[in-house]
């Protein structure tokens, strides 16, 4: 994983990154057409931690879960269960475009728990990329806050924003503990925990009778799980390793404006004035966050 400290390959990766979770919104929306929620995160989980386990045990060396299984439950708990689990039925309840950029309050989230965690700076700056980013919220969900009948729902923010919180926990937890596990281990294990969490309460709370096995189905489950879960999750821990989690998290910025374009051309989803003005306010919020000012870059030399 040293890769992800050279700039070039970790550019790559970033656009990589990028392009699988931006993409993974719209194939998600599709698939939630033809399968709940819940079996539908808890299928496309379970079959990327069982290709992700295969991969580290083929190159991930020893997990040692004698020392380190309750790390592997708490990633397990946020990255998968509450993290996947909200964000399916923030993708149903929600346009994928402003499901993504709800979503995507997570980094704004990692700079206020690296600070608190892991003692990374917070300054006056980021406390204004903060309240930006709160600003870019309520913009996108003044819709549904104002009309019940509008496309935008306040179920569904609460789930985005949900998952965004446990998304950020995750985050901040895996950099705690890096050093004491794998790259490949910290995705394998907790996705095929949390996919088998996930599936068991998929069959207790939905109908396995109301999964429509069609090719669109198939196509979404097989493409989420290969690259907008393993391939991704693997991108995303390889780069928070390498650097600063909140400096890492800044540049996924541009994944939300992303899936707002794929969700218009591919779901012909529409581009409405609150959803543009908060997607522009919570990009600006993320970039003050994490942005470092030049005297302190100059000073740091």
């Amino acid at each position: 994983m040293r890769l992800f400290g050279r700039r070039r390959f970790g550019v790559l990766a970033f656009v990589a990154l990028v392009l699988a979770w931006s993409s993974a919104f719209s194939v998600v929306k599709v698939g939630l057409d033809y399968a709940p929620p819940v079996l539908f995160a808890g299928g496309r989980t379970l079959l990327s931690g069982v290709i992700m386990t295969f991969v580290a045990l083929a190159w991930g060396g020893n997990p040692n879960l004698r020392r380190d299984w309750r790390v592997f439950v708490f990633l397990g708990a946020f990255n998968v269960v509450l993290f996947i689990g909200a964000q399916s039925f923030a993708v149903l309840y929600l346009p994928s475009g402003t499901a993504a950029v709800l979503i995507y309050l997570q980094p704004i989230l990692v700079g206020v728990f690296a600070w608190t965690v892991l003692g990374e700076p917070l300054t006056t700056t980021k406390i204004a990329g903060l309240l930006l980013g709160f600003a870019g919220i309520v913009a996108v969900s003044s819709a549904g806050l104002l009309n019940a009948a509008g496309e935008v729902t306040l179920v569904g923010v609460v789930f985005g924003v949900a998952s965004a919180l446990s998304w950020a926990l995750g985050t901040v937890g895996f950099k705690k503990y890096e050093a004491r596990i794998s790259t490949l281990w910290a995705v394998a294990l907790p996705f095929l925990l949390g996919g088998i969490v996930l599936t068991t309460l998929g069959l207790l709370v939905e109908r396995p009778s109301d999964v429509s096995w069609t090719g669109p189905l198939v196509w979404s489950v097989l493409y989420s799980a290969f690259v907008g879960t393993g391939l991704a999750w693997l991108l995303f821990f390889g780069l928070v390793r390498a650097g600063e989690a909140s400096r890492v998290a800044s540049f996924i910025f541009v994944v939300p404006l992303a899936a707002v374009v794929i969700g218009a051309v591919v779901l012909d989803e529409a581009l409405g004035p609150p959803l543009l003005a908060g997607a522009a306010l919570i990009v600006s919020g993320i970039y003050l966050v994490n942005r470092t000012p030049r005297e302190t870059e100059k000073a740091s030399r």
